[in-house]
């Protein structure tokens, strides 16, 4: 008797099963009408996203979330309108919960959000022309006090290190190398204290900066590369070889948040070398010989220094690509170079 009516509750429970419909059919009768969505649009607009019903389901309500945060609940299948003003640039990641005849189901998309300003051309002048080490393979640059501070990668047939510079002369007061596992990525100096990347190793170095003593190995606590580095006195700022630039604790070595570069129509991946200026992230694009400056607050990009003419006084027939941005408080000018320059070359910046 308990065999049959096992072999009952088994036939009954397959009954129900092929006769009603499966979890991936009810998740498939709302999505969102992507087909109305824009590519990229800018962070003054809004989006009215609709949900599509093919099989005509009644709905009772719909909630909406936005990068997983609750924005809105609406009754039956109204529009919503998703406002960017005051989004971070990037993907906005959206949510629609759906609540329909005793049963739920979620569905989402994704909008891309650029900047809504248009970035200035910038114009320079060259105020003097200095000699730099054809074998530093710039990642950072950046003067701490008067000493230009200089930090280098270490690809085929080059040794890595950090070092203090006379910018005049292109000549080191003292140099720290780096073991050869390690390739050496940006520097910033921020509470007498050097900070130092590497690119691949997801591992960092704090130094003093009047001796040049190693104080601290730090492990970076997110999946990522390291390749830029700038401060604004309390907060570290890093790139990472994409379009985010990452904002770190200092004491901690944490990552407490992030901004998505972009211009008002396009995403700008492989931000390098960073520099902070009055308030602002001047960055390079690697592999563009340009300068981008960046609002740390938003990620807008709202000015860009095309500096391709001064490769064009570059002699090392193995000069790489423009990095390496050192400003200069006291003068108000910029000091820039590149991978294998044989030049470093001071220039002043207006609009």
């Amino acid at each position: 008797m308990k065999n049959y009516n096992l072999l009952i509750t088994i036939l009954l429970a397959l009954n129900l099963v092929s006769c009603g419909n499966s979890r991936s059919e009810i998740e498939s009768y709302f999505s969102f009408d992507e087909s109305a969505l824009k590519p990229m649009y800018q962070a003054t607009d809004k989006v009215d996203l609709t949900l599509l019903n093919d099989k005509n389901k009644t709905i009772d309500s719909v909630v909406y979330f936005v990068n997983d945060q609750r924005v809105s609940g609406i009754k039956g299948s109204g529009k919503f309108t998703l406002d960017l003003n005051g989004k971070k640039l990037g993907y906005q990641n959206v949510k629609a919960t759906v609540y329909f005849e005793g049963d739920t189901v979620s569905t989402k998309t994704r909008v891309e959000v650029a900047s809504s300003l248009v970035p200035k051309l910038l114009k320079y002048t060259v105020v003097n022309t200095y000699a730099h080490d054809i074998d530093a393979f710039t990642e950072g640059f950046e003067f701490f006090r008067d000493t230009l501070m200089e930090s280098t990668g270490t690809p085929e047939g080059y040794k890595g290190y950090f070092a203090k510079i006379d910018y005049k002369t292109g000549k080191t007061y003292k140099k720290v190398d780096l073991d050869p596992k390690y390739f050496g990525e940006g520097i910033t100096v921020i509470h007498d204290k050097i900070y130092q990347l590497t690119w691949q190793n997801q591992t960092g170095f704090i130094y003093d900066a009047n001796t040049l003593k190693k104080l601290k190995t730090f492990t970076f606590d997110k999946n990522i590369e390291g390749w830029g580095m700038t401060n604004d006195g309390q907060n570290i700022y890093q790139s990472d070889g994409t379009e985010k630039i990452w904002t770190m604790n200092p004491d901690t070595q944490k990552m407490v948040d992030f901004i998505n570069v972009y211009t008002n129509d396009s995403k700008i991946k492989s931000i390098n070398e960073l520099e902070w200026v009055n308030g602002k992230i001047y960055g390079n694009i690697w592999q563009k010989d340009a300068i981008a400056v960046i609002n740390p607050k938003t990620g807008a990009v709202e000015g860009v220094l095309d500096l391709t003419a001064l490769k064009a006084n570059i002699k090392n027939p193995k000069a790489d690509v423009l990095n390496g941005i050192a400003y200069n408080k006291k003068t108000n000018t910029f000091f820039v170079t590149g991978k294998n320059w044989d030049k470093t070359f001071e220039i002043k910046v207006s609009e």
